[in-house]
């Protein structure tokens, strides 16, 4: 049976090398009869694998798309760039909001034997992902954990450090990753408050599943709680600006997930913006590269000024 196994993993991978073969190539190839590559054919397409067959003595075969997925057959080179491909997309957000390739990454890591996952491992403590601009990056073995809490449904332990540092461990019961275009969020019920949560992913220190089910009785819009955790966090500073833009252009230039939008009329729209300091929302509305107004505060107004005034004396 292993060598049917390998025989077939390996016939797969000669009818993917190429467009087309004929059965004498591949009984070659394989150092087999060409009865038996006829018998490991019906085998494939017993498998799901679309494989077609041309008639005559100079007849071949190649791989056609089938009805299903079969499964994919990657040697040691190519599962490593599969799976640093999809750990770019899953942190850049490239296909979305990066769920898909997570989940993607999440299936392969479980499949990989044991010398490949350390190899993907030392790969994962090598490469550096550029992130926004002030964003904090985030280990995408932490994202793999946290998938692999939610698939799971298990309570986990979670240790984790607030806004401020603070570092705290939750039980809690994992529900879903949301990713944001900037950030990952995971959204949680925190069994000791009996509320669903959201927890930012760049903020977890560890995870560790229990052996208890977890409790996901009346589960939230995770995307819905993400955005209005955002929205409703409480900054230091806010600042409230019109832009001359009707609400679904302003929703556009300034996401819901950053401020507060009002319309003012068909065609303006005011926005309350919090930031951690006057610079840096004074640096984020110059940012917009959108004219605007600044309502208030006078300091937001006059660091915006300031900036203003340096970029045209720098470029006069």
């Amino acid at each position: 049976m292993i060598r049917t196994s390998s025989r077939l993993l390996r016939l797969v991978s000669l009818l993917s090398a190429r467009p087309e073969w004929t059965c004498r190539e591949l009984a070659e190839r394989m150092a087999v009869t060409d009865r038996t590559v006829r018998r490991d054919i019906v085998r494939l397409r017993d498998l799901g694998y679309g494989v077609e067959s041309a008639p005559g003595p100079w007849g071949g075969y190649r791989l056609s798309p089938g009805t299903r997925m079969p499964p994919l057959v990657l040697d040691d080179e190519e599962a490593l760039a599969v799976a640093v491909a999809l750990r770019e997309a899953a942190l850049s957000g490239v296909l979305g909001t990066g769920q898909a390739a997570l989940a993607a990454l999440f299936k392969l890591h479980q499949g990989l034997p044991a010398r490949l996952s350390g190899r993907l491992s030392a790969l994962d403590g090598a490469l550096e992902h550029t992130p926004r601009s002030g964003e904090p990056q985030i280990d995408t073995l932490v994202l793999l954990e946290l998938a692999r809490a939610c698939h799971s449904a298990l309570r986990t332990t979670l240790s984790y450090r607030d806004h401020a540092g603070r570092a705290s461990v939750r039980a809690i019961d994992p529900y879903r990753l949301v990713h944001t275009g900037m950030r990952w969020y995971l959204v949680a019920r925190d069994v000791a408050k009996q509320q669903w949560r959201t927890f930012r992913a760049d903020r977890v220190v560890s995870v560790r599943s229990t052996a208890e089910p977890a409790d996901l009785t009346d589960p939230p819009d995770a995307a819905a709680l993400v955005s209005y955790g955002i929205a409703n966090v409480v900054y230091p500073v806010y600042t409230t600006v019109r832009l001359p833009l009707p609400l679904d252009h302003a929703l556009q230039k300034i996401p819901p997930t950053i401020g507060t939008h009002s319309p003012d009329g068909p065609e303006a729209t005011v926005v309350r913006i919090g930031g951690n300091s006057v610079d840096c929302l004074a640096t984020y509305l110059l940012g917009l590269a959108t004219p605007l107004t600044v309502l208030s505060p006078d300091e937001v107004r006059q660091a915006l000024v300031r900036r203003a005034q340096a970029l045209l004396t720098a470029n006069r």
